[in-house]
């Protein structure tokens, strides 16, 4: 029995992303796909489940390189397990519960204030005379650390 292989634009259909998006994580290495006598792209069904974890990955916020860290460690020479699957999940949960954590404490200060030091408050939770937290360095430095770093452009 051969391997079923779908076309980019079954993938597309089936798994929500474009065509492009496709072709651009198989130049970055986070799928593979073969190639027909005519050149044309064939993906192996269990493609599916990758650009699942992609999209799930995206959604928690994992850097493109976080992503491609953790799909170096399925298996190449077999459809990845529920247990696979697991254990890489399992890395994610510390920095997981740590930006939940952060997001919590964004969503209970933005009544008030979102630690920006604007002074453009009369009534500011943080309170910030005369500019202080200028002293801890630029943009939000009361926000949790988390939430002070530059967004990664790929996410």
């Amino acid at each position: 029995m051969g391997i079923d292989l779908l076309t980019v634009g079954e993938v597309a259909a089936r798994s929500g992303f474009a065509s492009s998006a496709l072709r651009f994580y198989e130049r970055e290495g986070l799928i593979l796909a073969r190639r027909t006598e005519g050149g044309q792209r064939r993906y192996e069904r269990s493609v599916l489940r990758r650009l699942a974890f992609i999209r799930a990955a995206q959604h928690v916020g994992l850097t493109l390189d976080e992503v491609r860290s953790a799909l170096s460690r399925l298996p190449a020479s077999r459809t990845p397990t529920r247990a696979d699957w697991t254990k890489i999940s399992r890395s994610w949960r510390k920095r997981l519960d740590s930006e939940i954590d952060a997001l919590v404490a964004l969503r209970d200060g933005l009544d008030s204030c979102i630690g920006c030091g604007c002074l453009s408050l009369k009534t500011c939770l943080l309170s910030n005379p005369h500019d202080e937290a200028a002293e801890d360095g630029p943009g939000a430095v009361y926000l949790p650390e988390w939430l002070r770093e530059p967004v990664p452009a790929d996410r």
